[in-house]
């Protein structure tokens, strides 16, 4: 099946995380220093990372893990995951409910693009309850639901769409990241697989934490929500990163 539009190959290579130079990779490896200012600002040695959704690929490519020696971090992911490294754990389990944590067992709850796969708005309340639980701090990514091109199948406006048509049009044609779906069953589940967020509705799930813009000419590309860990030197420093 062909692609849905010719700009489709140009827009795979700007979102490719897998590439260093992408566009993608520079505004995560921008928003992973974000992250690290805040942790510069906290001198609690071990400092405990819950990461939910991660891998270590992720970390990998953030080129955190050879210079973590200070920080135990807990990948939390639907599948199993190998660690060499002696301060990295990984567990299996669902961020909707991570009964195996205790009440503020981590210092910080860390996810990237995430909480837009949970499901509905239901699942979502479960996910935030549950970070906002195990974590005495977060810091939380998801693409803005406003931004023209949807992130995932990079076609703009496509989360806006009623789900027939965005499944009848992967039924037909590839989109993004997705093949062109062998049934429309398949193309409703793939398509159901991402509820994009606005700010409104993340405020509404973390009541107490802080919103943040990540933009992109001009506009909101991504949002980051945080509850802050080290409130006196934090405020000038988000502010300087975010911009």
């Amino acid at each position: 099946m062909a692609d849905i539009f010719p700009m489709m190959n140009l827009l795979r290579r700007l979102a490719d995380n897998t590439s260093r130079d992408s566009l993608a990779s520079k505004l995560r490896r921008r928003r992973f220093q974000f992250f690290k200012e805040l942790m510069s600002a906290v001198h609690k040695k071990p400092f405990r990372i819950l990461d939910v959704g991660g891998t270590l690929d992720f970390w990998k490519r953030m080129g955190f893990l050879a210079e973590s020696e200070d920080i135990e971090l807990t990948l939390l992911n639907l599948f199993r995951m190998e660690s060499h490294y002696p301060h990295v754990t990984t567990a299996v389990g669902d961020g909707r409910d991570m009964k195996e944590f205790h009440d503020g067992e981590f210092d910080a709850v860390f996810s990237n693009s995430v909480i837009e796969h949970v499901g509905d708005f239901g699942d979502r309340k479960s996910f935030a309850e549950e970070v906002r639980r195990v974590g005495n701090a977060y810091f939380i990514q998801t693409p803005n639901l406003y931004f023209p091109i949807e992130p995932h199948f990079l076609f703009p406006f496509f989360q806006f769409l009623p789900v027939g048509l965005k499944a009848l049009l992967l039924k037909h044609f590839t989109i993004g990241w997705h093949w062109a779906a062998k049934d429309i069953e398949k193309a409703k589940k793939t398509v159901s697989s991402v509820r994009l967020l606005g700010k409104t509705e993340l405020a509404r799930l973390f009541p107490d934490g802080q919103i943040y813009r990540e933009r992109l000419l001009g506009m909101t590309k991504s949002l980051i929500v945080l509850r802050p860990w080290s409130i006196s030197r934090e405020r000038g420093a988000l502010r300087k990163s975010a911009g």
